[in-house]
């Protein structure tokens, strides 16, 4: 399936319906007087967070939403049907933006959660209702309402406890692939990720995270550079980072430069994610090369405060820590948030 992480939809509510001006008329009822009835609501625009759907691509070739009108009324004081609502079905994490005013209209996280977001038209009221002592037959009645109509930018941003970044091939999905059942494509070449992956890890008793695996990021991906600026709004919900350094050599440029020049890219995209707390992990332990580097990387890191991890996610080897210490760094920072009475959703 194609990932699809942001459409611009045209949405209408239903238009009200017309109320009717009738008389009735019947054999032996003198002056049956008037008898129109009202017009139907138009239908709403609601949108439904559904957890089984993962892009907006449905969206992206059905960008003309319209809620069904309503009804004409008409005579013998019958009220006109009103309009089917219609729900619009998108992934946990989306953004609904007014186009016009760059308002922030909506943001849906919880599966379940409905939100109506265009109200339809009010129906007109038949000439039944203008009805008084002094003015026994109105030829009048009311047209319904215009339902309310916007341009919307609905923006997906992944849900997901931890993200990975690095630069491309430092072995983030050789990693996602390990730890849970996700499946990304793995290939010896750079941006084999073209699309965000996410993976659900299990560990302890009946407890998991969400790991978001995002394409690698190089330098200047911030302003448009490579692949990951399209995707680095993914990471903004995560709680914890996971910073992969590759010390094999293969990759262009000092590792320790590389390390500081991620962080740069995700400060200049959004100054909040330089505050997230950071896992640096020593990736493809396996080869001698990174084994051999692994004792001053450590050291550089570790001096520089951040809690370093030594793995090779083809062997196995020190993944078994890795889960258990970002269990343990989650758990806090729920505590945390909980004190501090801050909803638990990021």
């Amino acid at each position: 399936m194609k990932f699809v992480d942001e459409v611009k939809i045209f949405a209408k509510a239903g238009d009200g319906g017309r109320g009717c001006v009738s008389f009735r008329r019947e054999k032996f009822v003198a002056m049956g007087g008037p008898d129109g009835g009202d017009g139907g609501e138009g239908g709403s625009v609601l949108f439904e967070v559904d957890s089984n759907i993962s892009t907006l691509l449905d969206l992206r070739y059905n960008q003309q939403c319209k809620a069904g009108r309503g009804e004409h009324g008409r005579g013998k004081n019958m009220h006109g049907k009103n309009g089917e609502d219609l729900t619009i079905r998108v992934p946990p994490g989306t953004l609904i933006h007014d186009v016009d005013s760059g308002e922030l209209l909506a943001d849906l996280t919880e599966p379940g959660e409905t939100i109506n977001l265009l109200k339809g038209g009010r129906g007109g009221r038949g000439n039944a209702r203008f009805a008084t002592s002094t003015n026994r037959a109105p030829r009048h009645a009311q047209p319904g309402e215009p339902g309310e109509e916007r341009t919307l930018r609905l923006e997906l941003k992944l849900l997901a406890d931890v993200g990975l970044v690095g630069l491309p091939n430092a072995g983030k999905s050789t990693l996602i692939s390990s730890m849970s059942a996700a499946k990304p494509k793995i290939a010896d070449y750079p941006f084999t990720t073209l699309t965000p992956n996410l993976g659900l890890v299990r560990y302890g008793d009946y407890r998991s995270f969400v790991v978001a695996d995002i394409p690698g990021l190089i330098e200047g991906a911030s302003d448009g550079q490579g692949l990951g600026t399209r995707f680095l709004r993914h990471v903004e919900r995560t709680d914890l980072f996971l910073h992969l350094v590759d010390l094999s050599g293969l990759q262009e440029g000092d590792p320790f430069d590389n390390f500081d020049m991620i962080n740069r890219e995700l400060e200049n995209h959004n100054p909040e994610l330089a505050q997230k707390r950071q896992l640096v992990v020593l990736t493809k332990m396996d080869i001698t090369e990174c084994r051999e580097a692994e004792s001053a990387a450590r050291a550089h890191f570790e001096e520089l405060g951040y809690p370093v991890f030594s793995i090779s996610a083809v062997a196995g080897e020190g993944l078994k820590q890795l889960v258990t210490r970002i269990g343990s760094e989650l758990d806090e920072l729920k505590r945390a948030r909980s004190l501090s009475g801050e909803d638990e959703t990021p």
